[in-house]
């Protein structure tokens, strides 16, 4: 039965392209083009790589509209060079409707002998941004700042801390706690009293030695914020820095500590010269802050340049929740092309929680060793993860949606289409909470924010000398008077990471490590107490199941059941000199549903072939990469068991190496100021790798006495104390492992 088209009429401006029947998809719902009119406003750019019709996929899934067919056309008329120019060089005819656009996509046919496209909707702006990013492999990522990346304080802060802290040592009667508790009012103490003398005579004493302040310039921003210049004190050693929100103002005055491993992480965001994300900052902090608090972050405005500053930091209203759509609101990114880093999962809009990274909350006065003394700290974990979610995505791009759509031809549905990648596929979105241990302590919110900072300039301009008490807006602790409230959903929070996300964490870190596939699988059950069930599967092989009143409960009880075990194979994993076990699980590769790929044997997509920079593919740059983090980390965790208390192994930049050489990075490693092994890369984490592997031989081949000898070190390993449960700062690394 031959279908009966609306006729039509093209155009592109004002000329007249050719006459064309339009196949609407769904007839009841659609809407035909006034006075039967297709007026096309311009043709997108064209793709570098990627089909048109992969892009709109991606961020428009199943918006197919209707199809339209020329009633008939030479290779000379004007809409057959429509047609192939829109063909031949990957663009799009555009047309503008409302809010939103069009996209008229070039299809090959089977049948007809005539100019056939696909038409789709999408949010108007967004084709072209997400085109751009998907030609560079980029992806967004999103960062909390409170928290998250730092913890800072004022005086007032400080001062309402000590008090609160005080007041809980006076009330409490166990010692082993009230030790905890006054280590804890120390390190406020200490940091006060820095922040204490930079506010009157802008130096600090570190260690005996005076340091004073350095004038660092604030460029001007768009939009009339002028250039100003602010008193600067570095601490680069211990992560601490003291800056002035207002210059004028000393009660500005607020002390920073940076979390442990961001120049890992930035310096991943942007290796090798090109973006790997376009970076956002989306914070409940008054606004002057978190620029100011970004700045220290990123000095070199790498990751966001001043011109994009003021979009791309985004501050949220106290009370209202964080949204990607209000993060990326002038439609330049689509929230599935984008993960989020934060403290805290509640704060998000519902829809965006599956696609956050839930770090645990920074605390380095409630417990400063949880970042350090772990082989992988928290940013780093971070780091691992942001590759992973970068590699999948592509990869699910390349080898299963754009090899679909190279087969489409104008007769096919839009449903022939396989799932659109997102984001969301290769992240768990377990919830956050205290990043200890079960002590029944809720600890103290560690940071202030830029209301409180904001609460100071308004004082200090009224010349108000008596600061009143200021409800911390994006902090998870409120002060009222004497008393400390705690935010309910920070506690519920905090409360849950001891569980989900500390077992669920460790289990795939562990799978990671061993080169393992985890699934959590649910299970139907018939018990009339209607719980959930949740099986683990590792290869296709069950090794533990849990059962609870929520999927989260039940998914947490079967990875703590899994790891247990797990004890026997993993072990055998880490004393082996193998790749792989043996039998038991098998040989698997990095993959599967939760971010690890599922199989590095897999052929490249060919159809970029042509192209200078070819597809993602298993072998190509960010699986590498991802092996060398895995191998980095792993000789990182023996060589830490080899070392006595406090001997930690330290890299050190050598510089850029001649052109001469193989690699273009150089790395030494020394262990107590002696140098152990040196290492050349094409990137920084190779140098440290290779750094790292000659000094692990060096420990192994001198055996336990020499090797301390060779540290002439004599002091003992006093015995440990019993850990806490595993969580992503407490991950069951191996004594011995070799590289995956």
């Amino acid at each position: 039965m031959t279908r009966v088209g609306i006729k039509s009429v093209v155009y592109h401006g004002d000329s007249c392209l050719g006459d064309v029947e339009v196949f609407p998809v769904k007839a009841k719902n659609f809407q035909p083009f006034p006075n039967k009119e297709i007026r096309i406003d311009r043709l997108s750019p064209p793709s570098e790589r990627c089909l048109p019709l992969a892009v709109i996929h991606t961020i428009s899934p199943f918006s197919l509209k209707c199809k339209i067919q020329a009633k008939s056309a030479t290779e000379q008329s004007p809409l057959t060079h429509l047609y192939l120019s829109c063909f031949q060089e990957l663009k799009t005819a555009v047309v503008s409707v409302g809010t939103e656009e069009l996209h008229l996509i070039a299809m090959p046919s089977k049948v007809e002998k005539v100019p056939s496209f696909w038409c789709c909707a999408v949010q108007a702006g967004l084709y072209a941004s997400c085109m751009a990013m998907l030609n560079l492999r980029c992806l967004a990522i999103v960062f909390d700042l409170d928290e998250t990346l730092i913890v800072a304080n004022t005086m007032k802060s400080f001062e309402d801390k000590i008090e609160v802290l005080s007041r809980r040592i006076d009330d409490e009667d166990d010692p082993v706690r009230v030790s905890g508790m006054s280590a804890e009012l120390k390190r406020y103490l200490e940091d006060k009293e820095l922040l204490r003398q930079y506010i009157e005579g802008d130096s600090v004493l570190d260690g005996g030695k005076p340091i004073t302040i350095q004038n660092e310039e604030v460029p001007a921003l768009p939009g009339g914020h002028s250039s100003l210049i602010r008193p600067i004190i570095r601490l680069q050693e211990r992560n601490i820095i003291l800056t002035r929100i207002n210059p004028e103002i000393r009660d500005t005055s607020v002390l920073v500590r940076l979390r442990p491993a961001w120049d890992d992480l930035k310096s991943y965001l942007t290796a090798k010269g090109r973006k790997r994300f376009e970076v956002y900052v989306c914070t409940m902090a008054e606004r002057d802050y978190a620029l100011e608090m970004w700045r220290l972050l990123d000095p070199e405005a790498n990751l966001i340049c001043s011109k994009q500053l003021l979009d791309r930091v985004v501050c949220v209203k106290s009370g209202h929740r964080k949204s990607l759509l209000q993060v990326f609101q002038d439609g330049i990114f689509h929230p599935k092309m984008a993960m989020v880093i934060d403290d805290r999962m509640k704060v998000w809009d519902d829809k965006d929680q599956l696609r956050v990274h839930v770090v645990p909350p920074f605390a380095p006065y409630y417990a400063p060793q949880a970042e350090m003394a772990n082989a992988v700290p928290v940013l780093c974990v971070a780091r691992n993860v942001a590759c992973n979610v970068r590699g999948g995505f592509f990869k699910e791009f390349d080898e299963n949606l754009y090899q679909r759509v190279v087969e489409l031809c104008y007769e096919n549905e839009m449903a022939d289409l396989p799932q659109a990648p997102d984001v969301s596929h290769y992240l768990f979105s377990e919830d956050s909470g205290a990043v200890l241990n079960n002590n029944r302590d809720i600890p103290l919110s560690e940071a202030t924010n830029g209301a409180e900072v904001e609460a100071s300039l308004r004082i200090a301009s009224s010349g108000n000398q008596q600061p009143e008490q200021h409800q911390l807006q994006s902090s998870i602790s409120s002060f009222s008077g004497d008393e400390l409230t705690v935010n309910q959903e920070s506690t519920d929070s905090r409360d849950m990471h001891t569980g989900a996300t500390s077992y669920i964490t460790a289990l795939q870190e562990i799978a990671r490590i061993c080169g393992w596939k985890v699934e959590f699988k649910p299970v139907m059950r018939n018990h009339k107490d209607l719980q959930f069930s949740v099986e683990v599967l590792i290869s296709t092989k069950k090794i533990g199941v849990g059962s609870g009143r929520t999927r989260k409960e039940a998914k947490m009880q079967a990875a703590e059941n899994s790891l247990r075990n797990l004890e026997d194979d993993y072990l055998a994993f880490a004393s082996s000199d193998r790749r792989v076990i043996d039998g038991g699980l098998g040989k698997l590769s990095l993959g599967g549903e939760n971010g690890f790929l599922k199989d590095t044997d897999v052929a490249p997509a060919s159809e970029f072939s042509e192209k200078e920079d070819p597809p993602y593919n298993s072998k190509t740059e960010d699986f590498i990469e991802l092996d060398v983090l895995n191998k980095l980390s792993a000789v990182l965790s023996c060589v830490n068991e080899l070392c006595m208390e406090g001997q930690s192994l330290v890299f050190q930049d050598q510089g850029p190496v001649s052109t001469m050489s193989k690699g273009h990075y150089c790395f030494q490693a020394e262990i107590d100021g002696k140098i152990l092994g040196k290492g050349v890369g094409l990137s920084i984490e190779e140098a440290k790798l290779k750094a790292a592997e000659e000094t692990l031989k060096i420990l192994k081949a001198s055996g336990d006495l020499s090797a301390q000898k060779h540290l002439h070190s004599s002091r003992s390993r006093p015995t440990s104390s019993p850990s806490p449960p595993f969580s992503q700062q407490q991950l069951p690394l191996p004594n011995e492992k070799t590289s995956l």
